[in-house]
């Protein structure tokens, strides 16, 4: 199951760094993963400083 970033977001950029696939851009109030690239490694989630992303 792909992981999801919640409104949390504080718009940082260290999950977009940190994904391995580039599953992860930029929204227009937070960033977002397609769940279509995403293969659920949890490499965004281990970085996010306000824990914004869990799993779907």
């Amino acid at each position: 199951m792909p992981h999801v970033i919640g409104d949390d977001c504080i718009m940082c950029g260290s999950c977009e760094a940190e994904c391995p696939m580039e599953a992860i851009s930029q929204g227009d109030t937070q960033f977002v993963i397609d769940p279509d690239v995403c293969i659920d490694c949890g490499a965004c989630a281990a970085v996010c400083p306000v824990d914004a992303i869990s799993e779907a």
